[in-house]
């Protein structure tokens, strides 16, 4: 069926979650330190400049290097010792956290320097995501990956959670400069976890080591291309990805335009939770039995709160739709991410996840640089008092004045969002591809990784 095969040379599969959870636990405490940074330069951004846009630059500058050095970092990640690339980009990442402190004591920190700190920062994760992501399969027993993918994600909602409730009561203690050196301390914990185990390295053909990094990516690209469903499934969330961003990378303007930084924390903690919720269901649960359906399903539920939460300028209207987003991406992620762990062979896990991750992300900067001018230039005054729409029946159900233009950008996502996901649901090729494409991952448990 397929021209582009290759041979499958699994690694000893693990016994137990042992491995994964070091790794784990170094990294959520990682993440909550970076948490705390994150939501104290947010609130210092609107607070110097009053304006989305900013934050939509922000954001694409911490994406683009990603999306453009993945496909390189994805052949690099299979070429070289997964754990020492991890190991690296944390500690570069610990250097940056640094240099903001310094900044910040001086008194010399400016916008354009947290723009260059997100560019940095991006590079690094281009290289540690695909590293990760490949390491799973090696670490975590096939029947466990749901509900490590699980786990992954309540790392994320953990932090999302813990960190804006803390970083108050941080602020008054200890200050901008004491949350971001308790970032730097953080930082540790994640090398000193990924110092502590092994992490096994398939071993790569002959064929393989003959070839180039360009030819890698090549091949990762014609592997993912030459099965449709897959190739499918990525366009998908690539659309998806677009339309989650368009909108959510403006949700901080959009509430701190109408309510103080502790609605926005209160809103975020909601958020968190709504994550925590739905990575706790799927670390229990472990997935559905067709994943496919489930994840497009999961995701048609998601896209449903960002038509909830720009309704109204109401705060439990919006943590209410935001919890139903968040609720929805574990459920959706860690499905789908099974499919591709078990699909793709564990030695070109690397150069075909950080293909993957390039086509899924390849839209995000496009979302990130019209949201902000849109909104500020267009949406906005859409619904602003005398706006073009303010006494339409649109300016009647969402309301006029600040904040207003972007709850209309989260309507619009949320039933583009809704129609997409119904189109690709109907595609059987996508819709069946579990079924059409063998697993390449073995079912036997061997050995335990220590």
């Amino acid at each position: 069926m397929n021209s582009l095969s290759v041979k499958n040379t699994p690694v000893e599969m693990p016994r137990d979650m042992k491995t994964f959870f070091v790794i784990w636990s170094g990294q959520l405490i990682s993440m909550l330190g970076s948490g705390l940074t994150n939501f104290a330069l947010a609130v210092w951004i609107y607070d110097k400049t009053r304006q989305a846009t900013p934050f939509a630059i922000t954001v694409l500058l911490g994406t683009i290097p990603r999306v453009l050095l993945l496909p390189v970092a994805g052949s690099i990640a299979d070429r070289f010792n997964r754990r020492f690339i991890m190991i690296a980009a944390d500690t570069l990442n610990a250097l940056l956290t640094l240099i903001i402190f310094l900044l910040l004591g001086a008194g010399n920190l400016q916008l354009w320097h947290i723009y260059v700190i997100a560019m940095l920062e991006s590079v690094f994760a281009a290289f540690q995501e695909p590293a990760f992501s490949a390491s799973i399969s090696t670490i975590v027993p096939k029947e466990k990956l749901g509900s490590a993918n699980g786990m992954i994600q309540m790392r994320e909602a953990l932090s999302t959670v813990i960190t804006p409730v803390l970083a108050g009561i941080l602020f008054v203690a200890i200050g901008f400069s004491g949350i971001i050196m308790i970032d730097f301390v953080t930082f540790f914990f994640a090398v000193g976890a990924l110092l502590f185990v092994r992490i096994p390295q398939p071993e790569q053909t002959q064929e393989h080591k003959d070839k180039n990094v360009w030819q890698d990516i090549v091949f990762g690209w014609n592997y993912l291309r030459e099965r449709q469903g897959l190739f499918g499934l990525l366009i998908y969330y690539a659309m998806v990805n677009f339309l989650l961003n368009w909108s959510a990378v403006l949700l901080i303007p959009m509430v701190l335009s109408r309510f103080t930084a502790d609605v926005l924390g209160m809103i975020q903690t909601v958020m968190g939770v709504g994550m925590l919720v739905g990575s706790i269901i799927m670390s229990a649960w472990g997935g559905a039995r067709k994943r496919i359906p489930a994840a497009i399903g999961f995701i048609l539920l998601g896209v449903t709160g960002f038509v909830i939460a720009g309704l109204q300028p109401n705060p439990f209207l919006i943590g209410a739709g935001i919890f139903l987003l968040m609720f929805s991406v574990p459920l959706a992620s860690g499905n789908s991410q099974v499919v591709f762990q078990t699909k793709i062979p564990q030695e070109i896990q690397g150069r075909s996840f950080a293909v993957r991750s390039a086509i899924t992300q390849s839209m995000m900067p496009l979302a990130f640089i019209t949201a902000g001018p849109l909104a500020d230039k267009f949406f906005e005054s859409l619904l602003k008092d005398g706006g073009a729409l303010a006494n339409t029946f649109v300016g009647q159900i969402l309301g006029t004045g600040a904040g207003r233009g972007i709850g209309l950008m989260f309507i619009l996502s949320g039933l583009v969002g809704i129609i997409v996901s119904v189109f690709v649901y109907l595609n059987p090729r996508i819709r069946n591809l579990e079924d059409e494409l063998p697993d390449a991952l073995p079912t036997d448990v061997s050995s335990s990784q220590t």
